[in-house]
């Protein structure tokens, strides 16, 4: 038979299972979430594959670079600011979306970039 400690250490690793899992799948979903909003909004710029070939990106200055090279070292708050608020200096430009997109749509986006970037 087991004793309470045994049960109650049982209960708690299912629980901390689940949560794991759960937060993976959301992770996944947010990511997906951020496909529709990213085709939308960012491709004309970025392109599918997030390389900076998007068909606008010919007429930018400075055109928008790959993400596996623009999101080293960049965090999430870092995109969430950038996603947000833009950015105009000579060699970073960006529309803000902050008043487009929501919060959950803008972390959608992030995961999805990140996905795209590795």
């Amino acid at each position: 038979m087991f004793g309470t400690t045994q049960v109650l250490r049982v209960g708690v690793a299912i629980v901390a299972g689940s949560v794991l899992f759960l937060s993976a799948t959301a992770s996944v979903a947010r990511a997906e979430d951020g496909k529709a909003v990213y085709t939308k909004n960012c491709v004309m710029c970025h392109g599918a594959s997030g390389k900076g070939d998007g068909p606008a990106a010919k007429a930018l200055k400075p055109p928008p670079g790959e993400f596996s090279v623009k999101l080293k070292g960049m965090s999430d708050a870092d995109m969430t600011t950038l996603l947000k608020e833009g950015a105009k200096t000579a060699d970073k430009k960006h529309p803000a979306f902050g008043k487009k997109l929501s919060d959950e749509q803008i972390t959608a986006v992030i995961q999805y970039v990140k996905e795209l970037g590795k």
